[in-house]
């Protein structure tokens, strides 16, 4: 889980301070001795370390905190405010001309996943109301044009491709193409290297120079670390990169990429990866990202991600099925595969304040395979069944079992632990119900 080291260290510094009533200048000092190192073994860049820890210490050793009847806390928000703004203060949004069509120029090393964030920026648009074009500049790299119409059909945008002609006349050619057909962005999947070189940039150069890109968006594996910046700076002195997408971040990353890029390039972090997934792909938002290398979760992030998951008619009508003990496995289905959707398990815990802690070495009851098995046995039962699960006699639970995959036992546990479970929605549905006045019972999101 990415920033795990880090935050573990910084979280034991303030568990240290809140366990003092007073606190002293000397006290303060440890505490930025011990921030200092959690930040360089994170891959800070030493300068910011620096900077960062000299201006919370300035701040923490002033007669507010230290007098203060909670010293431990305000230094932990003098932390967070110093952390956020490092990381660029507020989101950065994309940014777009008057023009049609707009022109986002994806550029990057190879492996750093420029053409799968290709990919997942387009299907973003799209769900934004905008009609994106790929262009498939990338005419070195073996089965890159392949590989970016084969994510096109995944996201149901067209790539615009000439073969292995010069990239810039590709980039002209999708300019016009997008004009007479009505795309209104066109986002480029430039050539990377495995690293720096003159021949890239000159091409990269020619590129911006024929379409004037509103947006040059540098893609970075934020696994790599303080090389991310490195690269970040030479792209940016070279480019003029406008934004940073960081790619890998619910990786084994140690944070110094995200930490450290915007203080050292004055570039903003734009977009982030985390996962596979075409969909994982979100806006960074500095303070929330704070607040989660802190251990105080992302309630925020969270409850965006069941809106966009869930459905407000479908949650009333679920709750009225609970109501009238309508509730089949069908529906029970649908709302485990809704909550699998908004990503792991685990990490959605992680962003409830406390949770990341209490997990922190604990083997979680749930587990992804298991919802894999539940998943399999409903969808091998009839229609009928999964309304009906009183129809499931011996024989239908072999012939399940065999269908699934799995065992006969299992097919049991679900059978009653779906049982158990409608009686409890139940009890809580009655409950909500004598309470009345106040709307009753919330939209029930996950029934197990």
């Amino acid at each position: 889980m990415a920033f795990e080291g880090l935050s573990d260290r910084l979280q034991e510094v303030f568990r240290k301070l809140r366990g003092k009533g007073k606190i002293s200048e000397e006290d303060v000092k440890v505490a930025m001795r011990e921030i200092r190192l959690a930040l360089l073994e994170a891959d800070v860049n030493f300068k910011v370390v620096k900077d960062f820890v000299g201006r919370v210490r300035e701040r923490a050793i002033g007669q507010e905190v230290l007098q203060s009847l909670t010293p431990g806390q305000q230094i932990i928000k003098i932390v967070y405010d110093e952390m956020t703004e490092l990381m660029g203060g507020a989101e950065s949004k994309l940014d777009f001309s008057s023009r049609t069509p707009s022109v986002i120029m994806a550029v990057g090393l190879q492996g750093s996943g420029k053409t799968t964030t290709v990919a997942k920026l387009g299907r973003k648009l799209i769900k934004q109301g905008r009609r994106p074009l790929f262009a498939a500049c990338d005419v070195y790299r073996p089965a890159a044009i392949k590989q970016l119409q084969v994510l096109g059909e995944q996201v149901q945008i067209p790539v615009f491709a000439m073969g292995q002609a010069n990239p810039v006349d590709i980039a002209r050619g999708a300019m016009e193409y997008a004009r007479s057909h009505n795309r209104d962005i066109v986002i480029l999947d430039t050539a990377g290297r495995l690293h720096i070189n003159e021949e890239l940039m000159n091409e990269l150069k020619e590129i911006k120079a024929a379409v004037t890109p509103d947006e040059i968006l540098l893609v970075v594996d934020a696994m790599t670390g303080q090389d991310a910046v490195n690269v970040a700076e030479s792209f940016n002195r070279e480019l003029g990169v406008t934004g940073v997408v960081l790619t890998k971040l619910d990786g084994d990353t140690r944070g110094g990429a995200a930490l450290s890029v915007k203080a050292v390039t004055g570039c903003p972090i734009k977009l982030v990866g985390l996962g596979e997934k075409l969909d994982a792909l979100d806006a960074f938002y500095p303070d929330r990202m704070a607040s989660r290398i802190l251990g105080m979760g992302d309630v925020l992030s969270l409850v965006e991600k069941a809106q966009a998951t869930f459905d407000e008619k479908k949650a009333r009508e679920m709750e009225r099925k609970i109501r009238q003990q309508e509730f089949t496995l069908e529906d029970f289905l649908e709302q485990m595969q809704q909550v699998r959707s908004m990503g792991p398990l685990e990490d959605l815990l992680g962003m409830i304040p406390g949770m990341g802690k209490q997990l922190k070495g604990v083997k979680p009851d749930f587990d992804e395979k298991e919802l894999g098995h539940v998943e399999a046995i409903i969808k091998s039962m009839t229609p009928d069944e999964r309304r009906n699960p009183v129809l499931i006699n011996g024989s239908r639970k072999k012939r399940i079992a065999r269908g699934s995959g799995t065992r006969v036992q299992e097919v049991n546990r679900l059978l009653k632990q779906f049982e158990e479970s409608r009686k409890l929605m139940k009890q809580f549905a009655d409950m909500g119900s004598r309470k009345g006045k106040k709307g009753g019972l919330p939209p029930l999101k996950f029934p197990f």
